[in-house]
């Protein structure tokens, strides 16, 4: 499941191919035809995929075909000759992680090749988290803190108040509470005080006995009763009529109700879990909820951030839905371009959590395509990133870029430069890093935090004082030297940012854990962990 898989009639090209990759550290196994791979995939699966388009027997559209119906997840790179490249397309749209024209340069396609296997990484760890059941992803550090207080409060019975908007998962850091302390083998009740009359909530949550008024027919347990020795989880409280906020209170206070109609009191031995997305002191100032209640509630309060104040995570989040998505609908997952995912990552999600899943649902049923780019996504999203032009996509539009904050410096090293260091692969599939627009100042100031467009002066610095025999002679080691210091510079402050700690740092970088070991390794990091 570790190993690269190379389908190519051509014994050379799997040759270098082989070589190439395994001086990176990968594990390579090739074959010269289409049946020979899938006769192989009766026993084993590669992590990636690269196959020739035209060889003698089934061609890689029909292996790319049998395999994503065996192996949907697992990225297919398809090398093509430029002749090839309408096909190539094709295959691009039908599932393909990307196309590799050929004749190749061979550190571009080792490069796309190592996306591609990155790729695959975080879609397993997905996968992990559907299989495990984990309903609760998050990287940001907002929701980091939601996590370690979930483990803090988990061992203890305070009462909790879970404040957020609608959509942000107030009912799944419930059920965390519930599923990881000691109340965890008994129940878990919910229920929704808007959802319910108001003449019915008090006989749901407290129970009612046979004859208590007109239809009660036989004694009814309600919701403290059946969560006897669990948890209640109470949503949306703020909605709660009056009358019955007393009655919570006593239970509460007291830790005694009565059915309704009821003589003999009832023990509850619940621990009680609130949620509202409102603001309760508000409600308490016109009113509308009791301040005593409000003080019992508010024993513990964890506020869940809003999606858009946790846009990191629309990758991680959109992957599992994706994934999960295609799952439950017996399809095989797609997959979001650079372009969409970034239009998904700046969408402003007013319905949180929820309305991003409903959203990988309508792409998962209504995208017309496996790779889903910006055209597929629903008209409210297009919309909003209407005015955002993607750097590298504005040149085929026909937009004038706009002029760079330095005034000499050189062009934009995420433009020509970062086209050629990826060896003319599309700007298509999602696994490489977003760019930025470049940076707008005044009068030539570069803005305070602008980090790009001090990256733009230092590239025109570097490119000026360059002898004039590595212009002419390609030299030049300019581009080795940068990537390395930036990815010094960001492994090493997220490394202290954790302590140490690698694999939180790959999961706060987005990086696979295989990835910062070597990379550790390869720039000598290992003496600044800690």
């Amino acid at each position: 499941m570790n190993e690269i898989w190379i389908v190519d009639d051509d014994q050379s090209i799997r040759w270098v191919l082989e070589k190439a990759l395994s001086r990176d550290g990968f594990a390579v196994r090739a074959f010269g035809s289409a049946r020979e791979c899938l006769g192989a995939l009766d026993e084993d699966s590669p992590r990636v995929l690269v196959s020739d388009i035209r060889m003698p027997g089934a061609s890689g559209l029909e292996l790319l075909q049998q395999f994503k119906s065996k192996r949907p997840a697992t990225p297919v790179i398809i090398m093509t000759a430029y002749s090839d490249l309408d096909s190539a397309v094709s295959a691009f749209q039908g599932g393909a992680f990307d196309y590799l024209p050929k004749p190749f340069d061979l550190p571009s396609a080792v490069e796309l090749i190592r996306r591609a296997w990155e790729e695959s990484e975080r879609e397993a760890a997905v996968e992990e988290t559907i299989d495990q059941g984990l309903d609760m992803l998050g990287q940001a550090p907002a929701m980091q803190e939601v996590f370690r207080a979930i483990g803090r409060l988990s061992q203890s019975n305070v009462t909790v108040l879970i404040t957020g908007e609608s959509g942000t998962g107030k009912e799944l850091v419930a059920r965390a509470l519930h599923k990881h302390s000691p109340r965890a083998q008994h129940a878990f009740v919910a229920l929704n005080t808007a959802a319910i009359p108001r003449d019915l909530l008090e006989s749901e949550l407290f129970g009612h006995e046979r004859g208590a008024f007109t239809g009660a027919q036989q004694t009814r347990r309600g919701r403290f009763e059946q969560a006897e020795g669990g948890t209640l989880f109470l949503d949306e409280i703020g909605d709660m009529p009056a009358e019955l906020q007393t009655r919570l209170l006593r239970v509460l206070s007291d830790g005694q109700y009565y059915r309704v109609g009821g003589h003999q009191p009832q023990k509850a031995n619940v621990r009680v879990i609130a949620a509202t997305h409102q603001n309760l002191e508000d409600r308490v100032r016109q009113g509308l909820f009791r301040e005593d209640l409000f003080h019992r509630l508010n024993v513990i309060r964890l506020r869940l951030p809003p999606l858009r104040e946790r846009s990191a995570d629309v990758p991680l989040l959109a992957r599992h839905f994706l994934l999960a998505s295609a799952r439950e609908l017996g399809g095989e997952p797609k997959r979001l371009t650079e372009a969409a995912m970034r239009a998904m990552s700046a969408f402003s999600w007013p319905g949180n959590v929820r309305q991003l899943e409903n959203t990988c649902r309508w792409l998962t049923v209504m995208a017309p395509a496996q790779v889903v780019d910006v055209k597929d996504l629903p008209p409210e999203i297009r919309e909003a990133n209407a005015g955002v032009v993607v750097p590298g996509e504005a040149a085929a539009a026909g937009i004038a870029s706009p002029p760079p904050a330095v005034a000499d410096a050189s062009p934009d090293p995420r433009g020509q430069q970062a086209a050629a260091a990826r060896g003319a692969v599309p700007n298509g599939a999602y696994g490489s890093e977003p760019s930025a627009a470049p940076a707008q100042g005044t009068a030539g100031l570069v803005q305070p935090g602008d980090w790009s467009a001090l990256l733009q002066l230092e590239v025109a610095r570097r490119l000026a004082a360059q002898p004039p025999e590595q212009r002419a002679e390609g030299g030049s080691e300019l581009m080795d030297a940068l990537t390395r210091e930036f990815e010094s510079t960001v492994i090493g402050t997220t490394l202290k940012h954790t302590r140490g700690r690698r694999i939180d740092a790959a999961l706060r970088l987005g990086i696979g854990r295989n990835t910062i070991t070597r990379k550790i390794q390869d720039l000598h990091l290992e003496d600044d962990e800690g």
